[in-house]
């Protein structure tokens, strides 16, 4: 090694410190509860040719695909990127972005004259205009139906902010005094990150620099080789399908062929479903970030997570296929979806290579984003969150209840119930974890979540009901699969229902929503469950008495709250007699 493993592990955390320090002034400034609440975005750093070094920060399905979008700046403005110039883009098309929501601001770090490094910030904003307030149109057939299409612009020029560039994205959206706050934090956050990168080029020189971030790539692409070297060598094949394509029930499926060979993976799409009508294409720098997502978490976050590790990743995604669609295919929704289903897919082929490590699926999404006019007179965007699904359960632990959907992997928050009565004209009624929801196993899956609000003002509401028609958190190595969601509205005027559909906008009175989000699939045989926790979660409410029994083998004393152990095996000895 050209540098010594103490400098490279030290340098390699302070990179990754830097990204989270970015995240938490992000958090402090913005104006979005999207942002300030949820941590609906992601802040990352790159080395002057776009390599991505550290991307500690916010949700994988942002990360994974940062080098696309400097990569896009350094080829419009490559020779022509001066000290104090930030730069915002978000085309999927164009400027390597994942999709139109997802505005990355790329500030670049120059010191004595020479560029170092950049310091991202990528964020989904509150509204971007389009057909649909919050930016979720499900009625889009093309990109144009989506909002404003940024390519790679130079906001500030050699630190004075464009103010007619500024104002032109202000006018392209229904929450502009969001957007002016959420900018700023933004230029706020990626200036912390700048600073501290100068700061390591002040302590160790230019060329040292340099050096180091090469380091820190070649370290991580040696530790991905070595994981990758753990699995059999051979060729393995997953496969998700979506039962719709926004409009129409119909089979889309995300096909993949694994290859384990030679310290590598290559990881090809061929045979996937072409681009569809609705919203849930993807682009490639998203099926990029998707694919890294789903090996990252496989091997557990092993190796550092940065643009190294992705050298001993080949990806194949055919152009016009859902995986890399063509222009002008909308493609809102695909860091959810087809996210999710590139993400199954990955997993499912991992699991034929090492069972022991296999995850289960994740419920799909089944709520909907709410917009309107609040109080004071302006447009509000609530997003739905408290209707997350259950997560995937693992060798060694269960499911998280709800946990954003599954391309955050956790990294998103579920926002504060009471901070939402007071933001938004509404009343949750109801919010708790599902019963006999989670994916039976030796580890249960996520249970998914019961919600009610009522929206006391007319509305527009935009539905996602992915996990509504089926469930969607299949079991692995043994575990079920998760129960399925559902969606209901009723008006507070006369208490009719309304048919909500699986995907769709529509403007509707004040009305009480239900959600019943999916719950995740479970790990392993569920009689190999310890009854420890099986009694724990029928004293919960997790699981009712029937499945405690018929499913888990366990039989109790409900008055002492103790197991009869003996019982319980003769049970499970049942059970497996009949099965």
């Amino acid at each position: 090694m050209s540098v010594d493993p103490i400098t490279l592990t030290l340098i390699q955390k302070r990179l990754d410190h830097i990204s989270k320090y970015m995240g938490w002034a992000m958090m402090r400034t913005a104006q979005s509860p999207i942002f300030s609440e949820s941590h609906d975005f992601s802040c990352f750093l790159s080395n002057a040719r776009g390599d991505a070094l550290s991307v500690a920060d916010g949700l994988p399905i942002h990360t994974g695909s940062g080098d696309f979008a400097v990569r896009a700046l350094l080829r419009d403005y490559g020779g022509d990127i001066y000290d104090g110039d930030v730069f915002l883009l978000s085309d999927p098309y164009e400027a390597g972005g994942n999709h139109l929501p997802d505005w990355t601001m790329i500030r670049p770090v120059v010191v004595d004259g020479a560029l170092v490094a950049f310091a991202t910030n990528r964020a989904h904003q509150s509204d971007i205009g389009g057909g649909a307030a919050g930016t979720y149109n499900a009625a889009a057939t093309e990109i144009y139906h989506e909002g404003i299409r940024l390519p790679v612009l130079r906001l500030v020029e050699k630190g004075e902010v464009r103010r007619d560039l500024w104002k032109l994205l202000l006018l392209n959206s229904r929450t502009p005094e969001l957007l002016d706050g959420d900018l700023a934090a933004m230029l706020g956050s990626t200036l912390t990150g700048r600073d501290r990168i100068a700061d390591i080029v002040a302590e160790l020189g230019h060329a040292e620099t340099e050096k180091v971030f090469d380091a820190v790539l070649d370290h991580a692409q040696l530790l991905m080789k070595e994981q990758i070297e753990t699995l059999p060598e051979g060729i393995y094949f997953g496969e998700e399908i979506s039962d719709n394509d926004c409009f129409k029930t119909i089979d889309v499926p995300v096909k993949v062929k694994l290859t384990v060979g030679g310290g590598k993976l290559h990881v090809d799409f061929t045979g996937s479903s072409p681009q569809i009508m609705g919203f849930k294409n993807s682009s490639l720098a998203n099926t990029h970030s998707a694919v890294f997502m789903a090996i990252m978490s496989f091997f557990d976050g092993k190796p550092p997570q940065n643009q190294g590790a992705m050298r001993q990743i080949e990806i194949v995604a055919p152009e016009g296929s859902v995986v890399n669609a063509l222009p002008p295919a909308p493609m809102t929704m695909n860091t959810v979806h087809p996210a999710s289903e590139i993400v199954h897919a990955v997993w499912k082929a991992l699991a034929q290579a090492n069972p022991s490590d296999a995850l289960a699926g994740w419920g799909k999404t089944s709520h909907c984003i709410t917009s309107g006019k609040g109080d004071n007179g302006r447009t509000f965007v609530m997003y739905h969150w408290h209707g997350s699904s259950g997560a995937g359960a693992v060798d060694g632990r269960d499911g998280i209840p709800g946990a954003g959907q599954l391309c955050t992997l956790g990294g998103m928050s579920l926002p504060n119930v009471e901070q939402y009565e007071q933001a938004y004209p509404i009343h949750i009624h109801h919010y708790e974890m599902r019963v006999d929801a989670s994916g039976a196993g030796k580890f249960r899956g996520g249970t998914g979540l019961d919600y009610s609000v009522s929206t006391f003002v007319p509305a527009q509401y935009s539905f996602r009901g992915e996990g509504s028609r089926k469930p969607t958190g299949f079991g692995t190595v043994g575990g079920q699969d998760g129960k399925q969601g559902l969606l209901r509205l009723n008006f507070l005027s006369d208490g009719n229902t309304f048919h909500v559909p699986q995907y769709g906008v529509h403007k509707l009175d004040a009305a009480k929503v239900h959600i019943t989000s999916p719950g995740g699939g479970g790990y392993g045989d569920p009689l190999e469950r310890d009854p420890a926790h099986v009694l724990r979660d029928l004293r919960d409410g997790l699981i009712s008495h029937e499945t405690a029994e018929n499913v888990y083998g366990l039989i109790a004393d409900t008055e002492s709250w103790t197991v009869d152990d003996a019982a319980t095996r003769d049970k499970r000895a049942a059970l497996i007699a009949t099965t």
